[in-house]
C-alpha cells in the first residue's frame, strides 16, 4: 500500500476503532482483500505479460459467474487421445493467468486439457477484491463446469486456496476432487498475513481480532482450519510441493512443514525465487512428470 494512502488510512482506522469497532473491523477486512493494480509494473513485467497474453490467445476464453464476480477461464484443448487428462491451474495474489500461461502450455504438450483461471479482481475477471472463500468458490464452479480434474496446480495464494478447496475446509463452499495436487511457493498458514497487515496499518489488538473474526465468518471456517499441512495429511492425495529456498515472499519453512506428510513430495527449485519458478522449464517438466504418473481413467469424459 502506498505510503500516502497509509498516512490517510491509519488515523481513520485508529479513530474508527474507538467509535465503531465492528464497522472498522469490516473496513479493515475490505482493505485486506483489496487487489493491487492489474497493470504490469516495469518493462520486464510488461514483456512477460504480453508473452502470456499471446499464449492465452490460443485458448478458449470462457467467462462464468461466481457470486458477484465474473471469472475468466482459459481452456486449452489438448490434442491427446480420449480420455485426456484435465488439469486446473490457479495463480497467486496480484498475478493472473497470463503470468502462469507457460506452465499451462507446458502441460498441454502431452495432450492434457488445461483450464487456467483469472481469480476475481485479477486479469480479465471482474471485481476489485479477493479472499480465499472467493477463490474456493471459483475453483468449485470451475470443476462443476469443466471437471472433474485429474490434477490441480496452484501458485502462492492459489496453492493455499487450492488445498483448502480440495480439503473441503469451507464446508458451505463445497470442494474439488483432483487426483493429484501441486502447490508452488505456497504458504501453509495465513496467520502471519494478518499479523503483517495489522502492523502495516497500525491496527489495535481489538480491531485485528475483529478483522480475523470477520474473515472466519466469511470463510465459514476458523483460521486454525486453514493449515494446509493438516489438510494434506488428512486427504492423503498425492501432493507435489515445489518451492525455492531463495523465495523472499513465502519462506521455505512453509514447504519444509510438508516433510511430515507421507503423501507429499518436496521438490526444491532453488534459484528461481517466488515468481520465476512458475515458468522455469525444469519446474514445468517436474510437474508434468508428477501429473502423468497415473494414467487417466476412462470414466472421466470431456466436459462440454
Amino acid at each position: 500500500m502506498p505510503s500516502f494512502a497509509l498516512k490517510v488510512i491509519r488515523p481513520i482506522l485508529a479513530l474508527g476503532g474507538k467509535l465503531a469497532p465492528r464497522a472498522t473491523s469490516r473496513l479493515a477486512f475490505a482493505l485486506f482483500c483489496a487487489t493491487p493494480s492489474r497493470r504490469p509494473a516495469g518493462d520486464k513485467a510488461r514483456q512477460v505479460h504480453a508473452e502470456g497474453r499471446k499464449r492465452l490467445s490460443l485458448a478458449q476464453a470462457t467467462p462464468f459467474p461466481v457470486g458477484k464476480s465474473n471469472v475468466m477461464a482459459y481452456r486449452f484443448h489438448g490434442r491427446g487421445v480420449e480420455p485426456r487428462r484435465r488439469i486446473l491451474i490457479v495463480h497467486g495474489w496480484g498475478s493472473a493467468a497470463a503470468y502462469i500461461s507457460a506452465l499451462a502450455q507446458g502441460l498441454t504438450a502431452d495432450g492434457a486439457e488445461v483450464i487456467v483461471l483469472d481469480f476475481p479482481g485479477h486479469g480479465q475477471s471482474s471485481g476489485r477484491g479477493l479472499h480465499m472463500r472467493m477463490a474456493v468458490d471459483a475453483m468449485v464452479e470451475a470443476e462443476r463446469r469443466f471437471g472433474p480434474f485429474d490434477g490441480a496446480v496452484g501458485h502462492s495464494f492459489g496453492g493455499a486456496s487450492l488445498m483448502l478447496a480440495a480439503g473441503g475446509v469451507m464446508r458451505q463452499a463445497g470442494r474439488i476432487s483432483p487426483r493429484r495436487l501441486v502447490v508452488i511457493g505456497a504458504p501453509t498458514r495465513i496467520e502471519w498475513l494478518f499479523d503483517a497487515f495489522a502492523r502495516q496499518l497500525g491496527l489495535s489488538a481489538a480491531i485485528k481480532h475483529g478483522l480475523i473474526r470477520h474473515a472466519e465468518e466469511v470463510a465459514g471456517a476458523s483460521l486454525a482450519d486453514f493449515d494446509t499441512v493438516r489438510v494434506a495429511d488428512r486427504l492423503g492425495t498425492p501432493l507435489l510441493v515445489v518451492h525455492a529456498e531463495d523465495d523472499k515472499e513465502v519462506d521455505a519453512d512453509h514447504a519444509r512443514r510438508y516433510a511430515a506428510v507421507s503423501s507429499a513430495r518436496i521438490h526444491w527449485a532453488n534459484g528461481f525465487g517466488h515468481r520465476r519458478i512458475i515458468s522455469a522449464p525444469e519446474v514445468i517438466e517436474t510437474i508434468r512428470g508428477f501429473l502423468t504418473d497415473e494414467p487417466a481413467e476412462g470414466s472421466r469424459s470431456s466436459a462440454a
